[in-house]
């Protein structure tokens, strides 16, 4: 990037600068939202444990590193790796996102090797879990940092007033891309024969799409969305030296969180709550495949169901927030979330007709607890920080939800039951839901340093 493409200004003029912008920004959720939709919750799950258990012993174990690993529990563990190396990374960048003022270059960095590694995950095939393991964690953990940056915009492109819609919306335009693409898959997968493909090739097939479909339409917010020069303070820091100076701008970033104790107190009760929701999503597939007996195809239909009705689902809680409060519409969200995962444990093996009614139920939530749950924290960064806050953020959205995965898989490896694995998960949200009914979201924003929305 030329330094004549730097604006001088931290924030978006007019508004029509600011919608222009706006819409490519809810590109790059287009773009990525397959990878999380088609790898994470569709295929990759059942086709990775397939894979570890053609590489197991007599007593379905693999040995990665010599360690054994029940290949049931391969997938949650990868994930809850992935998680972990993305903390690492996460935070750094974030420090250097801000200290620099060029969020662009590492967004697209970060877009391009999640997309590249998603891309290679056509060559799973046989025993090669270690090759699929490999991928999963980074393409898992380069979705997580991108993510960082992509969030990092919110506050810069919307005004306060327009941040619960604009935040809903890109969750919109990701589930819709996420459906759209997952009818291809469906079409590809169950006609596999008459496209002279075997099933293992048309799933292999299905997830390298989704890398390509992740590069190709992250060009458009690349495009949009423009670099801003940082204030007064910018020579200063950025003179430093962002790359060796990124975990001290860490260590600094914490010391400056603790004077904003309430946006702490929020991060605290989303880091629980959305590690559940992270969960349910990620292992949703294994959980119908291996308990309820499931084929495929009804697990792309379900997964297509929730695509669609979590599109109406983020709009139509964004209109609820603006009646009721982000506050007050996420927690509702949390408590329908804990009667689904109570209904989920209870569901009836082969039964596809009530895991679409529990498909429906996670559809009409998931969109809109996210979506409001990003754009809440936004009114609570301080100005001029945006990504490093929003690296905190993302570490709670993805970088700290391997405690989620963790505690599933290992209550597989105990138990050998995914029931028990899947209502574990319930103390996630109702923790979560206490924590967050403790924070006083208006006098967050205002120790933030912002201007009070008239709902949040």
């Amino acid at each position: 990037m030329t330094a004549d493409t730097t604006e001088p200004e931290e924030y978006a003029a007019g508004p029509a600068e600011r919608r222009r912008e706006q819409r490519g920004w809810y590109f790059y959720d287009f773009a990525c939202s397959v990878y999380s939709t088609s790898v994470i919750t569709v295929f990759l799950g059942p086709y990775l444990t397939s894979v570890a258990r053609a590489a197991a012993d007599a007593e379905g174990f693999v040995h990665p590193l010599g360690i054994p690993v029940r290949a049931g529990s391969l997938f949650a563990y990868a994930v809850s790796a992935s998680l972990v190396v993305a903390i690492l990374a996460m935070p750094m960048v974030g420090a250097i996102a801000d200290r620099t003022g060029r969020k662009k270059p590492l967004l697209a960095a970060s877009a391009y090797l999640g997309a590249t590694a998603t891309a290679g995950m056509f060559f799973l095939a046989g025993d090669r879990y270690l090759l699929g393991t490999f991928l999963l964690i980074v393409a898992n953990a380069s979705l997580s940092v991108s993510m960082v940056l992509y969030n990092a915009y919110l506050p810069q492109i919307a005004e306060p007033d327009e941040r619960d819609a604009v935040s809903s919306r890109g969750w919109a335009f990701g589930y819709t891309s996420g459906a759209l693409v997952l009818v291809l898959n469906l079409v590809l997968y169950s006609g596999h024969d008459s496209f002279g493909l075997t099933e293992g090739e048309a799933v292999r097939i299905c997830l390298a799409s989704a890398g390509v479909w992740w590069g190709a339409f992250t060009l458009v917010p690349l495009r949009r969305l423009r670099d801003r020069r940082l204030g007064p303070a910018a020579p200063e820091r950025a003179g430093e030296g962002a790359v060796g100076s990124g975990w001290r701008q860490l260590r600094e970033t914490l010391k400056d969180m603790r004077r904003h104790p309430l946006t702490l107190s929020f991060l605290l009760a989303y880091l629980i709550y959305n590690d559940g929701v992270q969960t349910v999503i990620s292992q949703a597939s294994i959980y119908g495949s291996e308990e309820l007996g499931l084929d495929q195809t009804t697990l792309i239909t379900a997964v297509l169901l929730v695509q669609v009705l979590a599109v109406a689902g983020a709009l139509g809680m964004g209109r609820l927030a603006r009646v009721h409060g982000a506050k007050r519409t996420i927690l509702g969200s949390l408590a329908v979330w804990t009667l689904i995962l109570a209904a989920g444990y209870f569901l009836p093996a082969r039964s596809p007709v009530f895991f679409y009614f529990l498909a429906a139920a996670i559809g009409l939530v998931l969109g809109g607890s996210q979506a409001l749950s990003r754009s809440l924290f936004s009114h609570l960064v301080p100005r001029g920080k945006e990504a490093e806050y929003f690296s905190a953020y993302e570490m709670s959205d993805r970088g700290l939800s391997w405690l989620g995965p963790l505690v599933f898989g290992l209550a597989y490896q105990l138990t050998g039951s995914y029931r028990d694995a899947i209502i574990s998960l319930v103390i996630f949200f109702v923790v979560g839901f206490a924590l967050l009914a403790r924070v006083p979201v208006r006098r967050a924003v205002e120790a933030a340093g912002n201007p009070i929305p008239d709902r949040i």
